[in-house]
């Protein structure tokens, strides 16, 4: 699995986690508290969390620790990943990292 934050003029690294069912105590402790608080705190008030509706993501303790920590959350429609942009960079690097011009089909 891999993460990344951007907004505009920045961008937090692509973090990579070991495979495996992402939970909300799992999105809660690996992504929001490592890398989501400390980029917001960055950012500052203007901050505002996009992610989708995935079960992980709208978890209740996902939902708590956000509330928590005073961090706002954008609403976002259902089953609409093609207006995240981060999923549009996420096939531009799949096909930059996973693709080449010297790769070669194998029969």
């Amino acid at each position: 699995m891999v993460w990344a934050g951007i907004s505009l003029g920045s961008h937090t690294d692509l973090q990579m986690f070991q495979e495996g069912t992402l939970t909300g105590v799992r999105y809660r402790d690996e992504i929001l508290d490592p890398y989501v608080r400390p980029y917001a705190g960055a950012i500052g008030n203007d901050f505002i969390l996009m992610d989708d509706n995935a079960r992980s993501h709208r978890a209740v303790v996902v939902e708590d620790n956000l509330e928590g920590h005073g961090l706002e959350r954008m609403e976002w429609p259902a089953e609409s990943p093609d207006l995240n942009p981060i999923e549009h960079l996420g096939l531009s690097w799949q096909t930059s990292c996973c693709f080449n011009s010297s790769s070669k089909v194998v029969r």
